[in-house]
């Protein structure tokens, strides 16, 4: 365990920052599911809805600097030419 101040606080903040991206990559994950489940049931409405979720939910991750612009927009790709693939 640490013994300087700053060393403690250092801790107690990234054990705070962990939770919080924890939680954000979380909810990120769950609205993938959903977009990968509308297109598994071929369901175009429902898809770009989860897909307009999802898109929204990756977004604010990067802004708080959960996910790097390049891992967003990688997954917004592949998430929309999935739901595009529907016929």
């Amino acid at each position: 365990m640490a013994n300087i101040k700053s060393a403690k606080k250092r801790i107690l903040v990234t054990k705070t920052r962990n939770e919080r991206n924890k939680a954000i990559k979380s909810a990120v994950k769950t609205a993938i599911k959903k977009v990968d489940a509308a297109v598994a049931a071929k369901d175009k409405e429902a898809a770009s809805t989860a897909l307009l979720a999802a898109t929204s939910a990756i977004d604010k991750a990067t802004k708080k600097g959960v996910y790097h612009k390049n891992t967003a927009s990688r997954k917004v790709s592949r998430l929309a030419k999935a739901v595009n693939s529907i016929a």
